[in-house]
């Protein structure tokens, strides 16, 4: 059975996770890529017991051959068995057409609060695996660890992404935003769970995915910018954009950019800075997009005390100004992630619905952007 676009003939729009549907109370955490060969795959996270962050949750995907119009059945690509498995940050090897997939994975017993405090042990923290799929996201490999090639020993919470990964252009190295909290120095009276130790990342693979390692870390943990879930494009110059939510750092603004001119392996000058233009995104996830070497697009809410209104930026500078281009929706919303389509047309997947933000993830085609 497949779901039926909503948006006619045009298939607009359409709806690939309702929330109370597929033996799930929520889905949240949307994440896509298309692959060589036009197929469109959506990942989610399926929560089993509610719409919190931890305990039973699945990482469920769909695809769709036909640009998002309909949906195949959803297929549990890595199960929680009672455990979280989330963070979907997917990415496609260009040389081979691999679908390679990174998610995280902790107790479900344990929250993120009790993992930033050091409170979980080293079964119960955040971990961190990887997939692979050779037939155009039918199937996928068990999920193999690599938290010991990707996590540093005083590192606690651990997410990747969430949201596309990218290859880069002059070579096929993958990349995969990351970010992190790190423990209190020695001494401190911290206990971990302040914001101030969230910290960005980034992974890096330059063999289609086999083997994984970290690049750049941002690591000022001085409270005045806590990058945090983060997402990546690459610019027309080959530099490297990176956009991360600032987790209720003291500088202005939710949202903070920064550049790499070495794949990935380090930022330029002085890391990641406030980005005024996005002023009016709240404290949540957000994506970058840049497609057929068109403009950088931003995707996120638009109103700075609520997740609501699904909003698409654009910036013709390199992400160093942005200008508001598209409100996708007015009603409730928040995590999102653009995907670029066959044919060089944009879509993006993002959380919404009528009440509230997780009633559903939607997927919209954008065009003429």
């Amino acid at each position: 059975m497949t779901d039926a676009g909503t948006g006619g003939a045009a298939c607009e729009s359409s709806v690939p996770f309702a929330s109370g549907t597929g033996g799930y109370d929520t889905y949240r955490i949307p994440a896509a890529v298309t692959t060589p060969d036009g197929t469109l795959l959506a990942f989610a996270e399926g929560r089993v017991g509610g719409a919190g962050d931890t305990g039973h949750i699945d990482v469920v995907a769909r695809r769709s051959t036909d640009g998002g119009c309909t949906w195949e059945p959803l297929t549990v690509v890595a199960a929680g068995d009672g455990d979280t498995r989330g963070n979907p940050a997917p990415v496609v090897d260009p040389a081979t057409g691999r679908v390679v997939l990174l998610t995280s994975f902790n107790s479900g017993e344990v929250t993120e609060a009790e993992i930033m405090r050091g409170e979980a042990t080293a079964e119960q923290s955040r971990r961190v695996f990887v997939q692979t799929s050779d037939d155009d996201g039918r199937t996928f490999t068990a999920p193999r660890e690599i938290t010991a090639d990707v996590k540093l020993p005083d590192w606690r919470w651990y997410a990747t992404g969430p949201g596309h990964g990218i290859a880069l252009s002059d070579g096929g190295r993958l990349v995969v935003p990351a970010n992190h909290s790190a423990a209190p120095p020695e001494g401190s009276p911290d206990t971990g769970e302040e914001p101030g130790y969230y910290g960005a990342h980034a992974l890096l693979s330059d063999d289609g995915g086999e083997t994984w390692r970290i690049g750049f870390v941002d690591d000022s943990y001085d409270g005045t910018i806590n990058a945090n879930e983060s997402a990546v494009a690459e610019l027309a110059d080959g530099r490297l954009y990176f956009s991360s939510r600032d987790q209720n750092g003291t500088g202005a603004g939710h949202r903070v950019g920064a550049y790499s001119a070495d794949g990935g392996e380090s930022l330029e000058g002085d890391g990641y800075a406030a980005q005024p233009d996005l002023a009016d995104v709240p404290v949540v996830q957000g994506s970058v997009l840049r497609p057929d070497d068109g403009p950088l697009l931003f995707s996120g809410p638009s109103n700075p005390d609520a997740r609501e209104a699904l909003t698409v930026w654009r910036s013709d500078d390199d992400g160093r100004t942005f200008d508001r281009v598209l409100t996708v929706s007015a009603d409730p919303a928040a995590y999102s992630d653009l995907v670029g389509l066959a044919g060089g047309a944009a879509g993006v997947f993002f959380e919404t619905g009528a009440e509230g933000p997780y009633e559903r993830i939607e997927f919209r085609r954008i065009e003429g952007l």
